[in-house]
């Protein structure tokens, strides 16, 4: 039972990992060149749930008062053979998202990610 609950929050911050790229996808079918394309590399952004639909913001949103979930999103470049690669051409049609879950466990803080690609599915 100790380790029940010492596990929950790792728990929750996989839900939490997983819901941030979830929403992720939600944004991109809503339009990719109104919600994914905008959105710089070089910014960290935060998840909102206005009620009704996910945005995203520059502000840090703690989730629970305890959880701290972010977005990274990178460019993605391909090869000749139309592979993701680390040189070659950039793709404005796909994009690396990364949603990383930082909080306050025992003696100091545990940070979690995860990492999946999206693409411009709908060409919208």
């Amino acid at each position: 039972i100790k380790y029940a609950f010492a596990n929950q929050k790792n728990v929750q911050a996989s839900y939490i990992l997983e819901e941030g790229l979830e929403a992720m996808t939600f944004l991109r079918d809503k339009g990719w060149a109104a919600n994914i394309a905008p959105l710089s590399s070089s910014v960290t952004y935060y998840l909102l749930w206005n009620g009704s639909y996910w945005t995203t913001s520059t502000t840090p949103q703690y989730i629970d008062g305890s959880f701290l979930r972010s977005i990274d999103l990178d460019d993605v470049n391909r090869d000749s053979n139309d592979h993701i690669s680390s040189g070659g051409t950039y793709d404005p049609n796909t994009k690396k998202i990364t949603s990383t879950v930082s909080y306050w466990q025992g003696h100091g803080t545990t940070t979690q990610s995860i990492s999946t690609y999206i693409t411009n599915l709908y060409n919208n």
